[in-house]
């Protein structure tokens, strides 16, 4: 008789199930065990919690009272931040104006610069502000801190002046953004403006004030009048030259006739500031119209001033069209301003047309103007045509500057060839 198969049957089920309730049912029962000892640990710390204003949060769980607190919290006034600060903790720049500022394209980088200052408010002013700082430092920024700096001043102007008496560098950029962020609130504000240019005078003595050159940089735009009110108040200084500058290109870009009358009506208490400005609109006028700045020259008194205009007059009229220049000058009725004329005349001339300057001055009769010019030409052509020169330099009326002359082509042609010059020196005998 065989032996029954159900004992190892059984035996085989019950080893099946073994390994059933390790893998499975035991696992699961451990891990419930777990999280109900972890629910009753955090469910009694949940009741034992407080918010910080006393309420019981395990107690009530009142989601109404949960939320009303939350709203009460986040309406209470935060402390003040320093608005620089605050401006440095600004989110990332986007990516598209990061690649932008940090590109070598020029145009497309002030388009986009442009277009984020004319949006710019309190807001967004961190953004801008990165922006402005991926760039390079030094002058090379320049015109995108004028442009900070103006928009900047149009809704915040003592953050803009803050961050560039602090931010800006020194040597290339602090005293220009300042000037920018001043000039854009003066626009706005004239006396808050002004008065915080007095405040902050860097000078413990109180003259020289180079702050108000902003303020005269900003009122010029506005009221061009009122600006050079200003700048006729400032003491002698820094302020003052820079002022005039700015004066000079605002007047001439205006109506160049009307600079004139500016640069005339300078006080003469201050000689050196009231020579650079009629050097200033003589520069701009001899390049813009010079049939106008002849007739200025030829209307002006004797002073030092009038000579600079001279100077700039002569120059540009003899890169131009020197024969024109020759032919007014002839026709200078004020023999100082003339025998300075055919001076310049003369030493520019020959520099570039020795042979044409030479042809002029062989049609001018003898007299002091005319030894002057002659004298200038000598010295011009002594190293080019040594010979040609001592023969010029002998032609001069004035015997002691013609003496000077010969002596001067004397001293480079022996240089240059000593065994002509001193044949010369002999068969002339000059000393005679």
């Amino acid at each position: 008789m065989q032996v029954p198969l159900a004992p190892q049957f059984l035996q085989a089920y019950l080893r099946q199930s073994m390994h059933t309730f390790l893998k499975i049912s035991l696992p699961w029962a451990v891990s419930s065990g777990v999280i109900f000892f972890l629910g009753l640990h955090i469910g009694a710390d949940f009741q034992r919690t407080e918010d910080k204003n006393g309420v019981n949060l395990g107690q009530s769980f009142d989601l109404k009272k949960i939320q009303n607190l939350k709203k009460n919290q986040e309406n209470k006034p935060k402390p003040f931040k320093n608005k620089i600060e605050k401006t440095e903790a600004t989110p990332p720049m986007p990516p598209n104006l990061l690649r932008i500022m940090q590109g070598g394209d020029i145009v497309e980088r002030l388009g986009s610069f442009l277009d984020a200052v004319r949006s710019m408010d309190q807001s967004n002013v961190g953004h801008v502000l990165k922006a402005f700082e991926e760039l390079p430092g030094g002058y090379g920024r320049h015109l995108e801190m004028k442009l900070l700096m103006r928009s900047w001043a149009n809704f915040d102007p003592k953050g803009a002046l803050t961050y560039a008496t602090t931010k800006l560098d020194a040597k290339s950029e602090r005293a220009f953004g300042i000037s920018e962020a001043l000039a854009g609130w003066v626009a706005k504000d004239e006396k808050a403006a002004i008065a915080w240019a007095k405040d902050n005078h860097p000078d413990e003595n109180q003259g020289d004030n180079p702050l108000l050159t902003g303020i005269v940089k900003g009122l010029m735009e506005t009221d061009l009048e009122a600006a050079n009110r200003l700048f006729l108040s400032l003491p002698k200084g820094s302020a003052r030259w820079q002022s005039s500058s700015l004066l000079a290109d605002k007047y001439f870009e205006k109506d160049p006739q009307r600079s004139i009358e500016w640069a005339a009506q300078f006080p003469s208490d201050d000689p050196l500031m009231r020579e650079t400005i009629l050097s200033q609109i003589g520069a701009k006028l001899a390049k813009h119209d010079l049939e106008l700045a002849a007739n200025w020259v030829n209307s002006m008194q004797d002073e030092p001033g009038t000579y600079r205009v001279l100077d700039n007059l002569m120059s540009q009229w003899i890169s131009t069209d020197p024969s024109a220049a020759a032919f007014w000058t002839e026709r200078i009725q004020n023999l100082k301003k003339k025998r300075y004329a055919m001076n310049q005349l003369s030493k520019q001339w020959s520099a570039v047309d020795p042979i044409a300057t030479a042809k002029w001055l062989n049609t001018q009769p003898p007299s002091a103007e005319s030894d002057l010019a002659i004298s200038n030409f000598v010295s011009v052509i002594s190293q080019s045509d040594p010979q040609g020169a001592i023969e010029w330099a002998q032609s001069i009326e004035e015997p002691g500057l013609r003496d000077q002359s010969v002596q001067h082509v004397l001293k480079t042609w022996q240089v240059q060839d000593a065994a002509k010059a001193n044949k010369w020196l002999k068969d002339n005998n000059p000393t005679k």
